[in-house]
């Protein structure tokens, strides 16, 4: 049973607020852990109702309506809203969100008649819920929650993409053995962790030419492009700072010395483009990294030529004086097709002036 209930309002508690320094510590503290716990839960819940009848949630909005929710409320002793979301613009426990959802709610107007409806059980209604199973109530929640589980969509993420699969039964197992809280926290930090290896490990391929087009793609996915001999073009694409440029620095050396070793005698590596279209930012760490892979380059004889940089990036390329150390301006490209064009004739112009000298 759920037992004794008073009627009425909570008492205004504005008047029991107090700033004493041997709390604040703990206040930060369970602050911070409440309102990252709140904000994850309520945008991650809100928007999967939200695509359900296929409408926007802003997570903006979510998070000022969380944050008045609880200013206010704790002026009033309510309960510290955590596992809530903001479905159509109005606070409430997943489980009545699941609820107003298979009611057939649709506007924020549906909130304001519960709400209201609340009030009046608080104020009037309350002693006479004291003998009212609390299995009852439990079936209530678990019929809602029931029509929110989509087998189909679980196994469309197994069959497309298996760790966005354990994040998702993660935070299903989460939910039913722990709690919701537990459950998000788990799938989160596994997301996070996805996150930061694809920041450290950005993609990088070797570019080859298509036959009949002015396309370069990568050689793994179109084995049959065709390479320059004594050219060598990378993809980079990702922005580029202190978390991968270490990364980078690696590949782009390691894709030069692979292409050295599978070269022959009469056709050496000379130029390095770089294809920058998917660098969207790039920072300091970064552009140390690639005056270090000038520097290794030039000691083999090899000069690198940029395409299709952002502006962004190119802004702080010629601020930091490395367009003038590769060449100037001549040696950055709008396409890969132009910067080819650009190293083929700089070698047949070098031919010419050794085979004259001879």
């Amino acid at each position: 049973m759920v037992g004794p209930l008073n009627k009425g309002l909570n008492p205004v508690s504005i008047t029991d607020l107090k700033f004493q320094s041997n709390y604040i510590g703990t206040l930060l503290k369970a602050s911070l852990i409440s309102a990252f716990l709140a904000l994850s839960e309520g945008i991650a819940v809100g928007r999967s109702l939200g695509m359900l009848k296929n409408e926007q949630i802003d997570g903006n909005k979510e998070m000022i309506a969380f944050g008045l929710m609880n200013i206010v409320g704790s002026c009033f002793s309510c309960y510290l809203t955590t596992a809530k979301e903001l479905y159509h613009g109005a606070a409430g426990p997943f489980s009545k969100s699941a609820v107003n959802y298979h009611a057939g709610c649709r506007t924020s107007m549906s909130n304001v008649v519960m709400s209201i409806c609340m009030m009046l059980v608080l104020l009037f209604l309350a002693p006479l819920f004291k003998y009212t199973p609390l299995v009852a109530l439990s079936a209530i929640i678990a019929v809602a929650m029931i029509g929110l589980i989509e087998y189909e969509e679980a196994y469309r993420l197994f069959k497309v993409d298996k760790f966005d699969f354990l994040i998702c039964m993660s935070a299903f197992f989460g939910v039913i053995f722990y709690s919701m809280t537990a459950g998000l926290l788990i799938s989160v930090c596994l997301a996070v962790v996805r996150s930061l290896l694809y920041i450290a490990r950005p993609s990088t391929c070797k570019l080859g030419g298509i036959e009949g087009t002015e396309m370069y793609c990568d050689v793994e996915q179109y084995p049959n492009s065709y390479v320059h001999p004594d050219i060598l073009i990378l993809n980079l694409g990702s922005p580029i700072y202190y978390a991968n440029a270490g990364y980078l620095k690696e590949r782009i050396l390691r894709w030069v010395e692979e292409e050295e070793n599978t070269k022959k005698k009469d056709a050496d590596l000379q130029y390095v483009i770089l294809d920058m279209g998917g660098v969207t930012s790039i920072d300091n760490t970064g552009i140390g990294m690639l005056f270090d892979v000038h520097k290794n380059l030039g000691r083999k004889g090899m000069k690198i030529a940029l395409t299709n940089p952002r502006l962004e990036v190119a802004e702080k390329l010629m601020l930091s004086r490395y367009i003038e150390l590769i060449g100037g301006e001549d040696w950055v490209f709008l396409s890969v097709k132009e910067a080819v064009a650009a190293c083929r004739f700089a070698l047949q112009e070098l031919k010419r002036t050794e085979e004259s000298s001879l």
